[in-house]
């Protein structure tokens, strides 16, 4: 059976691929140009179809690289998806919520280091991929955010536990917390990002970090992948984000989010 990687590029309608030419580093890219690659169901079950087919090729890349296209890498979650879950019940929330999560945090359990070349704005949802990735190279120049409370839902997509596993308790509770925006040079200072670079060089930053690892025993770095990570942690802090989400989603303060967005001004939220 021919692999999908040997061509130098396979192409979704809303992920890329694109893999060098001995094979050795796959790209990924978010593709949703036109909502500034907001994450939609589409894109989620063509993201975990590209990552279990990555899976299970007999000679694994050495690195991966996650990016977006148009200089952004990711808005968060789309507005449409958004505003259908405000038209789900409870129950319906929690599993679709569960079901999202997975799509794109299926690249927690690749098997090979995985870089996010955060070439731009990083927002929600999409700043949480980024942290799901095992190094970041970051846009000096990006904004970055965990929007979740100024929409009036719970922090998801795994941030919750992602967030203060990698910057500790305080700094991670308080970018969840305040929903503060935050740039390239902050990510590199507080040690989420290896580096911070302009946006025009991000992606070529992240290719010669790629090029780097690629050179270590695969074997040996498969390995330490495994040992790294405990998916049963962040599995069981997804489920007390669905709920919590699928809970705020039929509440009337995202309902005015949602309003809000669509009239273009600030919401007022009434705790209900």
């Amino acid at each position: 059976m021919k692999s999908r990687f040997e061509s130098k590029e396979y192409e979704f309608l809303e992920i890329e691929s694109r893999v060098t030419e001995d094979g050795k580093i796959v790209s990924i890219f978010l593709n949703n140009p036109t909502s500034r690659n907001s994450m939609t169901w589409k894109m989620g079950e063509e993201f975990a179809d590209l990552i279990h087919s990555i899976k299970k090729e007999k000679v694994l890349p050495r690195a991966i690289i996650i990016s977006g296209r148009k200089d952004v890498f990711c808005a968060g979650g789309d507005l449409n998806l958004l505003r259908s879950f405000s038209e789900k019940s409870f129950s319906q929330n929690r599993r679709d919520m569960r079901k999202f999560y997975g799509f794109f945090l299926s690249v927690r359990k690749l098997p090979v280091p995985v870089i996010a070349a955060v070439n731009g704005h990083a927002i929600g949802a999409g700043l949480s991929l980024t942290f799901a990735c095992d190094l970041r190279i970051f846009a000096e120049e990006g904004k970055y955010s965990f929007n979740f409370v100024r929409l009036g839902i719970h922090p998801g997509m795994g941030s919750s536990f992602l967030s203060p596993e990698l910057l500790g308790k305080s700094l991670g509770g308080r970018l969840l917390l305040t929903g503060e925006t935050f740039d390239g040079k902050f990510a590199k200072t507080c040690g989420l990002a290896l580096d911070s670079v302009p946006k025009t060089e991000v992606y070529a930053r992240a290719m010669e970090l790629a090029l780097s690892l690629s050179k270590a025993a695969p074997l040996a770095l498969q390995e330490l992948k495994k040992n790294l990570y405990s998916w049963k942690q962040l599995d069981s802090a997804l489920k007390k984000e669905a709920e919590s989400q699928a809970r705020n989603f039929i509440s009337d303060d995202f309902k005015e989010t949602i309003k809000s967005i669509l009239e273009k001004r600030e919401p007022k939220f009434t705790g209900k």
